[in-house]
């Protein structure tokens, strides 16, 4: 006990004398290979610039970023640091800012912080080709998984849409739908990702494949409008345009009402294919 008392007094000391001059660049840090505190150690400078540090201040705040600052000066190599310095940039769009940071959580902590920089590179930054290869980095090293609620196929998938790798894309959405029925059944099958499996078709124009599959992400999310949008379109194109015509009123009312792709992140940034209504 005594012990642990002298190493937080130790730390706070440190953390006074550093506090004056700190800057939000990479160059004010030591940049170490290793920590010079064992895990416990390091899970008290979280407790102490994290926890009654920067969380006690809004996360788009120079405080925010000060309190973490002053960790990082004491101990450098803590990646959970380095996320929680980069995340509330991301969120505001500061994209240029924050992949210096979460580059450095991914340096000390690649297995927990590497999918999560990928994901970054999908939905935020839209760096499709760097997020195709962080993630099946990630894969070779640690195999197949999850991030923010789906797998990192769906990612890749969602990334090859974005450049226009119709055929790519669909090979592995159809990838993973396939897994997901064998291994746990249809009631594990995500709306979102049946969406954006349709939109693989769709734009291969492989419609009645596609609405075959918008109609199964509507069976778990009946007021999804982005994918009534595409549904109607899909409708047009197999000539049926009266029953478009009812979808697409559908779908228009359900967007008023708010129910569009409904991810955490989805406050932040618009997702692909998230439909832009008049």
């Amino acid at each position: 006990m005594k012990y642990l008392q002298k190493f937080l007094l130790t730390l706070l000391f440190i953390s006074t004398l550093n506090s004056c001059n700190q800057k939000n660049g990479l160059k004010s840090f030591e940049d170490n290979s290793e920590s010079k505190f064992n895990p416990s150690q390091q899970d008290s400078l979280i407790e102490i610039y994290l926890k009654n540090g920067a969380w006690k201040n809004n996360p788009y705040s120079q405080e925010w970023q000060e309190e973490i600052n002053k960790g990082l000066k004491v101990d450098s190599t803590v990646a959970y640091l380095w996320q929680q310095k980069a995340m509330p940039l991301f969120k505001q769009s500061k994209y240029e800012l924050g992949m210096p940071f979460i580059d450095q959580a991914v340096k000390y902590n690649p297995k927990k912080w590497q999918d999560y920089r990928a994901f970054i590179k999908c939905i935020f930054s839209k760096e499709y080709e760097e997020a195709i290869k962080d993630f099946k980095n990630y894969q070779e090293k640690y195999g197949y998984g999850f991030v923010m609620d789906h797998s990192y196929n769906f990612y890749i998938a969602l990334s090859y849409l974005q450049l226009n790798k119709f055929e790519k894309a669909e090979k592995l959405f159809e990838k993973d739908y396939k897994k997901t029925v064998q291994e746990n059944g249809k009631g594990w099958l995500h709306h979102l990702d049946l969406f954006y499996y349709g939109i693989s078709k769709y734009e291969q124009k492989k419609y009645k494949e596609a609405l075959e599959l918008f109609d199964q992400a509507l069976e778990i999310y009946p007021q999804f409008s982005d994918v009534q949008y595409y549904k109607a379109r899909t409708l047009y194109k197999l000539g049926r345009p009266e029953e478009g015509e009812n979808v697409y009123i559908k779908a228009k009312e359900n967007a008023k009402q708010g129910y569009s792709i409904n991810e955490d992140n989805a406050i932040y940034e618009r997702y692909p294919y998230q439909v832009r209504w008049p």
